[in-house]
């Protein structure tokens, strides 16, 4: 059952991060990327005895832990209010190996595996034919965005933009596993905007998102 989207407006007056966010959005526009290789061995385990796909697998980890953390569910709503989000979904990215371009998809969250699993394999197949840079239009407001390099195991990631965004979702990376000393890890990136979090937050969203990982076994059945 697809949940309700509901946006909260936080009181600024009183808002414990008043300072900070009026800091770093307004006056030094500070952002950051945080690396750090996740070890996935149990659930690739699991993943591999289960026969099913790597990539919505590990996207429900990674939005499982965002929606654990609402510093990464905040974004400004139509009228131009701050405030957070009760859940996002996730926006990603579906590789055409045809003539190697790629299309933004958007599937619909659940804090449920197999549902969620379901519907994202469902909509990947559904759209996988679909050109351009946007395959499903009317994305909603609540989302975060999350794209995969299967093709390296990179050491560092960052981003860069020429022109200003109020975007204030996290952009979450992950690429190619690797194998070392017995375990296998996944390097991973997240691009922050430090308005809404510092480097706490996003240290606790990454620990979250491995701790969920190493208890796999009790959500992926």
């Amino acid at each position: 059952m697809a949940l309700i989207p509901e946006f909260s407006k936080i009181d600024h007056t009183n808002w414990e991060r008043k300072d900070y966010f009026d800091y770093y959005y307004y006056k030094i526009k500070t952002k950051y990327t945080l690396n750090a290789n996740i070890e996935i061995t149990d659930l690739l385990n699991i993943k591999n005895e289960k026969r099913l796909k790597f990539f919505p697998v590990f996207l429900f980890a990674i939005l499982k832990a965002v929606n654990q953390n609402k510093e990464f569910r905040m974004s400004f709503d139509k009228d131009g209010n701050l405030g957070y989000w009760n859940f996002v979904l996730p926006s990603y990215t579906i590789f055409h190996n045809d003539d190697k371009t790629f299309s933004d998809i958007w599937s619909d969250y659940s804090g449920e595996f197999t549902e969620f699993y379901n519907t994202v394999t469902g909509d990947i197949i559904k759209y996988k034919n679909v050109k351009g840079i946007i395959a499903r239009p009317d994305r909603p407001a609540n989302y975060c965005h999350v794209s995969a390099l299967p093709w390296l195991s990179f050491s560092g990631y960052s981003h860069d933009t020429f022109s200003e965004s109020s975007l204030l979702f996290p952009l979450i990376r992950f690429g190619k596993y690797f194998y070392e000393n017995n375990k296998v890890l996944i390097p991973f990136a997240v691009f922050v905007n430090h308005a809404v979090a510092d480097g706490y937050h996003t240290s606790k969203l990454i620990n979250d998102i491995q701790d969920i990982v190493t208890s796999a076994e009790k959500w992926l059945k």
